[in-house]
């Protein structure tokens, strides 16, 4: 018995297996229904898109969309109004919680509802390729990008877990 057991801690150890019960809830969401943290990556996440508010159990006002500085400024506005550190995620971050089992949107609705479903949304990732572009996600497909950093795109705000 304790021979198994040791068995099934070194593969996970070793593999990085996690057990299926983590699998089956990727997020919790917290207690006042405005975050989300990935079980995962241990991000916590703004359930909301920038411009709407948690609220009587879903996401409430008009999402708002901003350049690529835009983006970023809100970002910093936002850490500095709440004295929680708030920022853009990076492309990688962004992309981890694509959810290729959905689509338009391709994210899980109950951890992010009223998510648009077409939705492009910035990363703090700058293009190598092109200076003037950065990353986004686009959450409709589940796709990543880089464009024009003059354009405007969603903002999901996420910081770092306990």
């Amino acid at each position: 018995m304790n021979t198994a057991k040791n068995v099934t801690l070194i593969l996970v150890f070793l593999l990085g297996i996690l057990p299926v019960a983590t699998l089956a809830q990727p997020y919790v969401i917290s207690a006042d229904g405005a975050e989300v943290t990935d079980q995962k990556t241990g991000l916590i996440w703004r359930r909301c898109v920038e411009g709407m508010t948690y609220s009587g159990g879903t996401c409430t006002g008009a999402a708002s969309t901003f350049t690529h500085e835009a983006a970023l400024q809100r970002a910093t506005a936002e850490a500095s109004s709440t004295g929680i550190a708030w920022r853009l995620p990076n492309v990688k971050e962004l992309s981890s919680i694509i959810d290729r089992t959905h689509t338009n949107p391709a994210i899980d609705v109950t951890a992010f509802p009223v998510t648009p479903a077409t939705g492009l949304f910035w990363s703090s990732s700058p293009c190598m390729n092109g200076p003037l572009d950065a990353w986004y996600v686009e959450f409709g497909s589940g796709k990543v990008w880089s464009y024009g950093r003059s354009d405007s795109y969603y903002v999901r705000l996420v910081r770092a877990g306990l």
